[in-house]
């Protein structure tokens, strides 16, 4: 191999071009070695093009053909001052802090030339805006051939999907008011923002129904009420808010979480069945997060007892009649409360209430079937909404017991069947009665809401 040292090679006569090698010839340039065009060159690349200066501008300065440049105006905003364009040159700027819709970037032209056939400057104020710009001819001198007013930036909180995506400030949040996964595809950055808050209903117990002899059914018990708030994700809760609770606290990982949404139980039927008492509604399922589905109410005579859930159905206005206990199994802080017991006093029987998520049902009294327990009102949804009340106990002889906030259905009374829970919140079905051989309110379904900071 032949090699060569010189300082300079200059053409043999004065015809001011100097070739180097022949068509087809390759010249390689070491890696670290620079080349400095202080001239015209041919051959090195197309014109307009431009190489990045990767050195921030913080403030106003004059720009060189040829040069692209990120701009910080985040402190404040100042002027990019042209140079002489001659046809071909080239020069860009880019948004480096997304700060030029608060704080703009002014492009001023040399002397009387022109942006854009205007002899004046524009500004960017945009966010995350950029800009390429090439010299064309003097009537129109600086043309914008490329303009990005994308922002875009590689998402530092979680991605997900399923159920019905709603927003609330810089929260996303999840409803599911059936089955569905909840998939997250990106976690996010910072570990905190993967705790997320949520909400777990289960679906509402039946009412009992009506065996058909002088007496009452006590109504269902609601869904059992899960909650928890994290701190990144927070909203005005109910009391039930378990985040003191560790084991209560979910932090997602890029994966698929099925979501169960609890059917709400059937009413208690009528004769010939062996057993009018309503039915417990089906659990809800999030994660480790299980809630209870809410017992059913007691029928009007044979077996008078409240059934166990989420929250307790209520007991039927008989003889020999017990509660059903809510919170079962028990979780901490309690999903439910117990059902109320029923009213014997012939002629007039009442059935017991179903439990709610905050309130015990009332029982059954002379003047009337027991009003359901109240619900939870929370607005982890962006509004004030309440779920999981008990059903109201039904009346014979007397009124019946109204359902509780949150969706419990009313009780029936004198040849009524009970209400049905609100659907998608849990709520229990009112007790029917005598005379004539009634059905119970059926419970409402469940529900599962997830909340958590995307932005």
């Amino acid at each position: 191999m032949s090699e060569i040292k010189v300082n300079k090679i200059s053409p043999r006569t004065a015809c001011g071009t100097t070739t180097l090698g022949d068509s087809g010839d390759t010249f390689n340039i070491p890696a670290g070695v620079s080349i400095t065009n202080s001239g015209t060159a041919s051959g090195f690349g197309s014109t307009g093009e431009v190489s990045w200066n990767t050195t921030v501008k913080t403030s106003t300065f004059t720009a060189t053909a040829g040069e692209g440049y990120f701009c910080n105006t985040s402190g404040g905003a100042f002027t990019v001052n042209l140079p002489a364009g001659t046809a071909g040159s080239s020069f860009a700027v880019a948004d480096y802090t997304n700060t030029f819709q608060t704080n703009g970037l002014t492009i001023a032209p040399n002397g009387s030339e022109k942006i854009g056939g205007i002899a004046a400057s524009t500004t960017l104020a945009t966010e995350g805006q950029s800009a390429y710009f090439v010299y064309i001819d003097d009537t129109e001198g600086w043309k914008n051939v490329i303009d990005s007013t994308s922002n875009l930036t590689g998402n530092p909180y979680i991605s997900a999907t399923g159920g019905t995506i709603t927003t609330s400030g810089n929260c996303k949040i999840h409803k599911f008011t059936g089955p569905g996964t909840f998939t997250v595809s990106a976690v996010a950055q910072c570990a905190a923002n993967n705790l997320v808050s949520y909400m777990v209903v289960a679906g509402g117990g039946g009412g009992g129904g009506d065996y058909g002899s002088a007496s009452a059914s006590g109504a269902g018990g609601a869904g059992g009420f899960r909650e928890l708030v994290s701190p990144s994700a927070p909203y005005t809760a109910s009391p039930l808010n378990g985040y003191p609770n560790a084991p209560s606290r979910i932090t997602v990982t890029a994966t698929g979480y099925p979501i169960t949404v609890g059917a709400g139980g059937a009413g208690g039927n009528a004769p010939p069945s062996p057993d009018q008492s309503g039915i417990p509604g089906s659990n809800s399922i999030f994660s480790s997060i299980t809630s209870t589905g809410g017992g059913g109410g007691g029928e009007a005579y044979r077996n008078s007892n409240g059934k166990p859930g989420g929250s307790g159905g209520g007991a039927g206005g008989y003889t020999s009649m017990t509660i059903g206990n809510g919170n079962t199994p028990p979780v901490t802080p309690s999903q439910g409360n117990n059902g109320g017991l029923g009213y014997c006093g012939n002629p007039t029987f009442s059935g017991g209430a179903g439990g709610g998520a905050t309130a015990v049902g009332a029982g059954g009294t002379g003047s009337g079937g027991g009003a359901g327990g109240a619900g939870a009102t929370t607005e982890i949804t962006a509004s004030p909404v309440a779920y999981a009340g008990g059903g109201g106990g039904g009346g014979k002889g007397a009124p019946p017991g109204a359902g509780g906030t949150g969706g419990g259905g009313a009780g029936g009374a004198n040849g009524a069947c009970g209400t049905n829970g609100t659907v998608n919140t849990g709520g229990g079905g009112g007790g029917s009665a005598h005379p004539g051989a009634r059905v119970g309110g059926v419970g409402g379904s469940g529900i599962v809401v997830i909340r958590y900071k995307y932005q």
